[in-house]
């Protein structure tokens, strides 16, 4: 750990992550685990962590907190074991449009017990595939498919032909809507439990507030989507279809603001980071835009959010981009956005050295702690704790660093590289990771645990 953190006293969860939100000394690097939606982990892999750590039996069932990643829960009793400084305020509505409520069993391909949502569909197609439904309605076409022996879903396009002379930007922004006063009220009420029963800093994502994330643009939400939904029709159009592209985006940020305000009203400052914008804008080895369209097309429409955002709340908004993002990384910059996420280190011109160097001090680095690509599922435990000590001294040069994975932790991911990971964070004591001689840590607790 670097020494602008060994000198600073004990700080709360809370207080630790706004620190490093602040570019200020830490007293050690705080660490997200399931705090987004890309900072989670398979639910295979927090089974497997619970029993690791005697949290549970074998056969304990794990909540599904996101059906479509197939994410699990990170439940306080793990927080705690594993002194993670962060916690999500879930929205309302999961990715296919239905709440995850009413908790149903079910047993996913690689044999993991897991709760699901009630509206989530267990019964496999004669062909073993798995089908999800827009708002849980089999009435409507599928719009998520789990392929037989899977461990996520894919959405389906559902792309109706489309007509030149009737195509319509407003068909395209059926998907965002005013916040509704019940879902306002589950927003207000969840963030002041969690803020006045944790220490822990609170993040959420925002409904309708990025622009052309791919992940959205075919609606699995929606019973009937309407407008441009196909995923390669859709890029194509960024170029084809400009004006249309951002008729749609100045649309969406008019809702986008008037739902900040409202959830602002509900939630107020409680909430401490904002996933605003997920869109991935490049690929591992190059971009799917050049920085002049990320000017032109994507960031007047975030500025407007962030703007918003700075101006009223105290919020830090996220802006999540895969790939080799660096040549884009600017543009985040001048649209407004505090953190970049996942940082994925792996990716071209993404080195840690070379990323804190340019930006250090102008944006916050929230992940690139591990690569989930090759060294925390394919590594040893001595590579998985070296390249976190390494990360973590790179990245915490100039403060402004949040530890999470490089996206969500995958499936079949060994569980003693996960354990080896906390063990170099000094979460989890070397004993659980293979290193005999060693004694873990005590973890904070509920007890223990004091908010800000």
């Amino acid at each position: 750990m670097s020494d602008n953190s060994n000198k600073q006293p004990a700080m709360t969860s809370r207080q630790r992550v706004l620190k490093a939100l602040s570019y200020q000394p830490v007293d050690r690097v705080p660490v997200d685990l399931g705090g987004t939606l890309g900072t989670g982990a398979h639910v295979s892999v927090i089974a497997n962590l619970r029993r690791a750590l005697g949290l549970d039996e074998p056969g304990a069932a794990v909540k599904v907190v996101e059906p479509y990643q197939m994410l699990g829960e990170v439940a306080a009793d793990l927080r705690d074991m594993l002194g993670i400084d962060t916690v999500n305020l879930p929205g309302t509505r999961n990715h296919f449009g239905f709440a995850d409520v009413d908790w149903k069993p079910w047993r996913t391909f690689d044999g993991t017990d897991v709760l699901v949502a009630g509206k989530f569909n267990t019964e496999p197609e004669p062909n073993g595939d798995v089908l999800q439904y827009p708002q849980g309605d089999k009435s409507a076409p599928a719009s998520g498919r789990m392929p037989k022996g899977g461990f996520y879903f894919d959405d389906i396009v559902r792309q109706e032909p489309i007509d030149e002379a009737k195509l319509d930007p407003a068909d395209n922004l059926e998907d965002f809507a005013l916040v509704g006063e019940e879902d306002l009220k589950l927003y207000e009420q969840r963030a002041r439990d969690l803020y006045d029963n944790t220490d822990l800093a609170i993040t959420t994502g925002l409904p309708g507030t990025a622009f052309g994330d791919i992940a959205l643009v075919p609606a699995a939400f929606l019973k009937h989507p309407k407008g441009i939904r196909d995923i390669e029709e859709w890029y194509i159009s960024t170029i084809s279809r400009r004006e249309y592209i951002k008729d749609v985006f100045a649309g969406q940020a008019e809702i986008a603001v008037k739902n900040l305000q409202r959830i602002h009203q509900a939630v107020g400052d409680r909430v401490h980071a904002v996933w605003l914008d997920g869109t991935d804008l490049a690929a591992q080895n190059t971009l799917f835009c050049s920085p002049d369209t990320y000017r032109e097309l994507y960031l007047p429409y975030s500025r407007k959010l962030n703007d918003w955002i700075h101006a009223n709340t105290k919020w830090k908004s996220m802006k999540h981009c895969c790939g080799g993002c660096e040549p884009l990384i600017e543009g985040f910059i001048e649209a407004g956005f505090d953190i970049l996420n996942p940082v994925q280190t792996s990716a071209k011109d993404m080195e840690p050295q070379l990323l804190v160097e340019k930006y250090g001090g102008r944006i916050i680095f929230w992940g690139g702690g591990a690569d989930t690509q090759k060294t925390l599922p394919f590594g040893k435990p001595d590579e998985v704790r070296q390249q976190v000590a390494e990360r973590e001294e790179i990245f915490n040069a100039k403060n402004g660093f949040v530890f999470a994975t490089v996206h969500n932790i995958q499936c079949n991911t060994p569980t003693e590289n996960v354990l080896a990971m906390f063990e170099a964070l000094g979460r989890v004591g070397a004993t659980l990771c293979g290193c005999p001689g060693q004694t873990r840590r005590p973890a904070p607790t509920d007890q223990t645990r004091r908010k800000e």
